[in-house]
């Protein structure tokens, strides 16, 4: 092998060939090219302080700078930089002796870079009269290994250890961000030690690539991957945005979130740096954290909960990579009994590699596992952790975990406190129950009608499927006889809260395929999809959920509930779909089930113009007589009239009643109480209303009703009446004129009619018709009043006339 040596020397002063040095000998094979990259890498600064005449002992406490590079060409370049005692007007000079590596061509030895630090081969003069140095056929390291002394100096870097294994890490990648991490110590012989430990610790590839100087003035002018600096040059190197770690300084507070960074500084610590070849075997990305976290748990390191659970997470992943001794002792070193601060991932990640082992690795090598899971699921309230199989627990150990977890699980599902606990929590501990063959028989129904409305209740908090939903479906699937018993509990629900429970069934899908009946369950299933299929048309929708149910109303009232919940959960049925209801079952079974409330509420909430509300309240009155009361009641019974009113002779006193019913129905549907109120002004002004019912109407001076009479006397039917009938027109001037001693309502409103409504009529009428109208009002009343209608209608006409006149006065 032949390597070209370089010798560089500081220029003096008075110098004229360079100010800042000269090559005072170049090896064969080194270009003008190279030696001008070379140069700014070999260069050398004095530190801050430095004597200008250093005795012998201070010149050879100077910083020395030991240097890696990558050249243009692919050639690399290993060299020192030292001060020298120099002549006359330059007491301290610098001497660089560098070695050329060309592409391609390892270093004697195969060694790396950094073993050269301390070689013995580094000179600090130039050989005698410049000769061209002879090519060197070997570098030989120093004179002790380059781990010497590494573990002793890791523990006293412990601080830092993880953060400066990390953005070594980072450095050493192909295509590093950002400038060169910067090492700060008070003695560059330190920064080398830093180089040494990536040297064992990162793969070979990765050390290569990292190129390094142990001592610069100027880290952020660097085009190397890591620098050493003296502490006065730190915050230069912090201003310049660098990744600065002042080793000589306070520890840092904040830990590195590099897990794997992090488990080679717990080996480093443990002092076993023989564990990074090791774990190098293992498959997988070398600076994933499992590979080296499984390594050091093997070997007895004691690490962190995210590192062991990325040590589970890796062997669950490749249960193939470990042989049978380092699965034991990775089991051992995860289930110790030491360990008390684990975490819900590292449980997890335990669960993962349980599955992994289970059936692969003898049952005694997996028990450890098993009892750790089980021990958390029930005292650590993990309710996500993938548990054993029931066959884990055969045998003594089984006996032994069980008796000791097992009343725990008893005293907990007996206490009561299912609203407060975690549904998961509960799924749980009936799984747990039945995997150690604890006997929770007399708990079950207490538990379950718990646990019932607990799972609407969560599931309807989030969209979609609830978290809960694997366990609970491993748990049903597991333990036949909570099925029969959550389906159950379920099924008594329904009635009371149909929509709740179809929600549910949507997000979670429950088996209840088997031989239990579940009327009200299997209905809850039917009606997404009977919504889909049918639509807006409820009444089908309503038939096919009832057929879901495979019992009929009249012998199941509580499907009729359901069915009705489910379809219409949220608003009033219409009143052709409430007779639709009345008349598909009877009333006994509308009374059972609760539903008569519903066909209530669509009678008094349907719109005004809907014809059938009224015979729908006529037959609820007669079907519900003893359910039906209050304020319900009489708004029916209200409804009933304006049936009567408009379509029969109803009993005299009818509007008095109309007024009672009114105030007893209070606060009434603004929808049913203009029913009313039309049904009674229009009889009102109907020809042959009878005079009593007017009089009482008059009499109660009621604003409301006489505004909604004065509404319907100005309609446009009333009006037509009045102008081509003149003995309705008759009959309303003598009833309008009737009452002047009423109540303020009724006369102020009586004479507006008068004035704006039944004089344009008269006078839209013909000679005879006035005179039949005058005829008719003599005839049934008095010629005192046949006399007081010519007057009134005369006063207009003089009215109109005197203006005339006095219009035509003013103009002469």
């Amino acid at each position: 092998m032949s390597l070209a040596q370089v010798h560089y020397i500081s220029a003096a002063p008075g110098d004229a060939e360079k100010t800042a040095g000269r090559f005072t000998a170049v090896g064969p094979g080194v270009s003008q090219a190279l030696l001008a990259e070379i140069e700014p890498l070999v260069g050398y600064a004095l530190p801050d302080g430095a004597s200008d005449r250093p005795a012998d002992a201070e010149l050879r406490s100077l910083p020395q700078a030991f240097t890696y590079a990558a050249l243009s060409d692919g050639s690399r370049l290993v060299g020192r930089t030292a001060p020298a005692r120099g002549e006359g007007p330059a007491p301290v000079r610098f001497h660089a002796h560098a070695v050329h590596i060309p592409s391609g061509v390892p270093l004697p030895g195969d060694r790396l870079p950094v073993e050269a630090w301390r070689s013995p081969h580094w000179v600090s003069v130039t050989p005698v009269g410049g000769a061209l140095p002879d090519p060197l056929g070997a570098l030989p390291p120093g004179p002790a290994p380059v781990r010497e002394g590494l573990d002793d100096f890791a523990v006293s870097r412990g601080p830092w250890l993880a953060a400066v294994l990390a953005d070594l890490r980072r450095a050493s990648e192909e295509a590093p961000a950002g400038g060169p991490v910067v090492l700060v110590e008070r003695q560059n012989a330190d920064v080398a030690r830093w180089l040494g430990l990536a040297a064992v610790t990162l793969p070979r590839d990765s050390v290569e690539r990292l190129t390094f100087t142990t001592y610069t003035r100027r880290p952020g002018s660097s085009a190397l991957r890591v620098v050493g600096a003296l502490p006065e040059d730190a915050a230069a190197a912090r201003e310049a945005g660098l990744r600065v770690h002042v080793c000589a300084d306070r520890p840092p507070v904040d830990g590195t979130p590099d897990m794997w960074a992090r488990t080679a500084a717990r080996v480093w610590r443990s002092r076993a740096p023989e564990l990074f070849q090791e774990a190098r075997e293992l498959p997988g990305d070398p600076f994933a954290a499992g590979p080296l976290a499984v390594i050091a748990l093997c070997n007895g390191v004691a690490l962190g909960p995210e590192e062991r659970a990325a040590a589970a997470g890796w062997a669950a992943e490749r249960p193939y990579a470990l042989d049978a001794e380092r699965i034991g002792r990775l089991v051992e070193a995860l289930a110790s009994p030491g360990i008390d601060d684990r975490t819900g991932s590292e449980f997890d990640a335990v669960g993962r590699l349980f599955g992994a082992l289970d059936g692969r690795c003898p049952a005694s090598v997996t028990a450890p596992l098993a009892a750790m899971l089980v021990t958390e699921a029930v005292r650590g309230g993990n309710g996500s952790l993938e548990l054993p199989r029931r066959d884990a627990f055969v045998g003594p150990d089984g006996e032994a975990i069980a008796g000791v977890l097992g009343p725990e699980i008893l005293t907990e599902l007996e206490s009561g406190a299912g609203g407060a606990r975690p549904l998961a929590r509960t799924v749980q501990l009936l799984r747990v129950a039945r995997l150690l063959g604890v006997n929770g028989t007399e708990l079950l129904p207490g538990v379950v009608d718990r646990l019932a409305p607990a799972l609407l209740a969560e599931a309807s908090e989030e969209p979609g499927p609830p978290a809960f939903a694997p366990a609970l479906l491993e748990l049903l699937d597991e333990q036949f006889d909570v099925r029969t018993a959550l389906l159950g509990a379920l099924d008594r629900i329904a009635p009371a809260a149909p929509g709740a429970v179809a929600r549910f069934l949507e997000r979670v899908a429950l088996p209840f395929t088997g031989t239990q009946a579940l009327p009200h369950l299997r209905m809850c299933a039917e009606v997404p999809g009977a919504m889909t299929t049918l639509g807006r048309d409820r009444t089908a929708v309503w038939h096919r959920v009832l057929r879901a149910a495979g019992l009929s109303p009249f012998a199941e009232p509580l499907v009729l509930r359901t069915a009705v919940g489910l379809v219409w959960e949220d608003r009033a049925p219409t009143v052709e779909e409430a007779r639709m209801l009345l008349e598909a079952a009877t009333s006994d079974a509308h009374r059972a089930a609760g539903t008569w409330a519903r066909l209530v509420d669509a009678a008094l909430g349907a719109p005004a113009d809907t014809e059938d509300a009224t015979a729908l309240a006529h037959d609820l009155l007669r079907a519900f007589p003893q359910e039906i009361g209050g304020r319900e009641r009489a708004a029916l019974q209200l409804l009933d009239l304006c049936r009567d009113l408009r379509t029969g002779a109803p009993e005299p006193g009818w509007a008095e009643q109309v007024r009672t019913l009114r105030d007893r129905a209070e606060p009434l549907e603004p929808a049913l109480q203009e029913r009313a109120f039309t049904a009674l002004v229009e009889r009102l002004l109907a020809p042959d209303r009878p005079g009593a019912e007017l009089y009482d109407f008059v009499r109660s001076d009621d604003a409301e009703l006489i505004a909604a009479y004065d509404r319907a006397a100005r309609a446009e039917p009333t009006r037509t009446r009045l102008r081509t009938h003149p003995a309705y027109a008759a009959d309303c001037f003598t009833h309008w004129t009737a009452h002047p001693h009423a109540g303020p309502a009724w006369t102020t409103t009586a004479a507006a009619l008068l004035d704006e409504v039944l004089r344009p009529a008269v006078r839209a009428m013909t000679a005879e018709a006035v005179a039949e109208v005058e005829e008719t009002v003599g005839r049934t009343g008095s010629s005192g009043r046949a006399n007081a209608f010519r007057d009134w209608n005369r006063s207009r006409a003089l009215g109109r006339l005197g203006r005339r006149i006095a219009g035509r006065v003013r103009r002469g």
